[in-house]
């Protein structure tokens, strides 16, 4: 499968997965409690790892969903929220210095 086609599935199941979560957004609150693990633990983390997959890479994605459910469980969504800021802003520092280690090539 070459990477234009798996970047249109992860786009697709990405915009697939948020119809959910707009639905538990703007639904009643009487309605959408019974919703809410499932939002929580099944659609959020998809959307997490077919983003991160499209943006870096799918050990990126792996790592970024699993950062994002440890720490909701064990501080809560606060916690999961600041966990993929730190991860992006460890991901930016090991870009930086991957490619200042790699060689130079010149023309």
């Amino acid at each position: 499968m070459n990477d234009t086609t798996k970047r249109s599935i992860l786009r697709w199941i990405h915009l697939v997965f948020t119809i959910p979560i707009l639905g538990y957004i703007y639904g009643e609150a009487s309605e959408v409690q019974q919703y809410a693990s499932a939002v929580r633990f099944i659609f959020v983390p998809v959307i997490v790892l077919s983003g991160f997959w499209m943006y870096s890479g799918a050990v990126f994605a792996v790592l970024g969903v699993a950062v994002w459910l440890g720490a909701y469980l064990l501080s809560g969504v606060g916690a999961a929220i600041l966990s993929q800021v730190a991860l992006f802003i460890a991901w930016k520092i090991w870009l930086l210095i991957r490619a200042r280690h790699s060689p130079v090539q010149q023309q």
